[in-house]
């Protein structure tokens, strides 16, 4: 789907309500393509984390400061009604996108590296492969495997307790993109 800004092109992972348009969503998870410099679209009253997956990188300059994001995997917050012009560090770039508006939704994203982790009960969990294959075990279901590039949503019914994730990459240097939110 096109950018809020129309700059550019963001594929939608998963968005809450399910449809809901650009203005309305209380979190959305997307990945961009980013192939030329340029300002950020602005969400008023949202916030935002970003991490890079693909590329050289990319500087963020806002206000009085400027931030430099180079390192794959390293997720950076900001408010999304901050001014934020993009210039790439030298080329296209692919990045991770979670956005949780105010009052409506909360949540994190993590970058989960080395043998494992276990992901703690949320109102709904995200898991991204980001770099190589892993397993998930999800308690009271058989372990499934989650290729790369491929993205594992957990929602308990309502009601339902949530139980934790176990997480294990299965190539070296794995690297799972995990995203938790509590909607309020």
């Amino acid at each position: 789907m096109p950018w809020k800004d129309g700059g550019g092109r963001t594929t939608e992972i998963a968005v809450r309500p399910a449809g809901a348009a650009l203005d309305d969503f209380a979190w959305r998870v997307s990945i961009a393509d980013v192939d030329h410099d340029g300002p950020f679209s602005r969400f008023s009253g949202i916030d935002r984390t970003i991490v890079l997956l693909e590329g050289a990188g990319m500087r963020f300059r806002g206000g009085a400061r400027e931030i430099e994001l180079r390192t794959p995997f390293e997720p950076y917050s900001f408010a999304g009604e901050e001014t934020v012009d993009c210039q790439l560090v030298d080329g296209a770039i692919r990045d991770f996108n979670a956005m949780f508006r105010r009052g409506r939704a909360r949540g994190t994203l993590d970058a989960l590296r080395g043998d494992g982790a276990r992901i703690a009960a949320a109102e709904v969990r995200l898991v991204y492969a980001a770099k190589g294959a892993h397993e998930c075990i999800v308690a009271g279901h058989p372990p499934m495997s989650l290729p790369m590039g491929h993205t594992l949503i957990v929602e308990p019914p309502v009601g339902d307790e949530a139980a934790p994730i176990a997480i294990r990459p299965l190539t070296p240097h794995g690297v799972a993109l995990v995203v938790c939110v509590e909607c309020r």
